[in-house]
C-alpha cells in the first residue's frame, strides 16, 4: 500500500484509491463547507447630528437627502411631500425604498431637489433614500439592493438630430 505522502502521479493515486478499505460504515459523510474571503460589513456613515447623507440622481435631477430616526415625516425642499408632489404615485415612488427595507414611517426624510421634473425629482429622492438608508442601517443594503434601488437608472433623453423633427420623428415625407 502507498503512502498518501510519497503520490507523485496519477498512477500512484489510482494504487492508493484500490487499496483503500471500502468498508460501510452507514454514516453519512460530512459536506464540504467553502470557506471564501468574509462577506464585507460595511460601517455606519452618521454625522455629528445623527443623520445619514446620500445624493441621489435620476434624469436631470438631483437629489441630496438626509435621513434620520423619526415619525417618517418626508420635507422636499421645504415643503411637505404631499405638496410638493401631488401625484400619488410620486409618493408611491419615494415610499419604495422603506416598504422593501420594512422600515416604513420609521425615518425622517429632508431634501432638496434640482434640476428636471416632478418623475425625475421623485426618482432621484428615491435613489438619494436607498443610499442613505443603506447607509444608516448596513444590514438593509442586501434587500435595497436586490430591489434595485442602490442603482442609477442611466436612462436620460435622447438629443435631437438635426434634419429631423425630434430625437427619432423624421418630417412629413412629400413624393411631389
Amino acid at each position: 500500500m502507498a503512502d498518501t505522502d510519497s503520490v507523485s502521479s496519477l498512477a500512484d493515486l489510482k494504487d492508493l484509491a484500490a487499496a483503500a478499505p471500502a468498508e460501510d460504515t452507514g454514516e453519512i459523510a460530512a459536506p464540504v463547507v467553502r470557506t471564501g474571503p468574509a462577506a464585507v460589513i460595511r460601517e455606519r456613515e452618521i454625522d455629528a447630528q445623527g443623520r445619514s447623507y446620500a445624493t441621489g440622481r435620476r434624469k436631470d435631477a438631483v437629489a441630496r437627502v438626509w435621513i434620520k430616526p423619526g415619525s417618517g415625516k418626508i420635507t422636499v425642499n421645504g415643503r411637505d411631500q404631499e405638496v410638493y408632489f401631488a401625484r400619488p404615485t410620486l409618493r408611491l415612488v419615494i415610499n419604495q425604498p422603506f416598504q422593501v427595507a420594512g422600515r416604513d414611517a420609521q425615518y425622517d426624510v429632508i431634501c432638496t431637489v434640482k434640476g428636471g421634473g416632478l418623475s425625475g425629482q421623485a426618482g432621484a429622492v428615491k435613489h438619494g433614500i436607498a443610499q442613505a438608508l443603506s447607509k444608516y442601517e448596513p444590514l438593509l443594503r442586501s434587500a435595497v439592493k436586490a430591489a434595485g434601488f442602490l442603482t442609477r437608472d442611466p436612462r436620460v433623453v435622447e438629443r435631437k438630430k438635426y434634419g429631423r423633427a425630434k430625437a427619432r420623428k423624421s418630417f412629413q415625407f412629400s413624393k411631389r
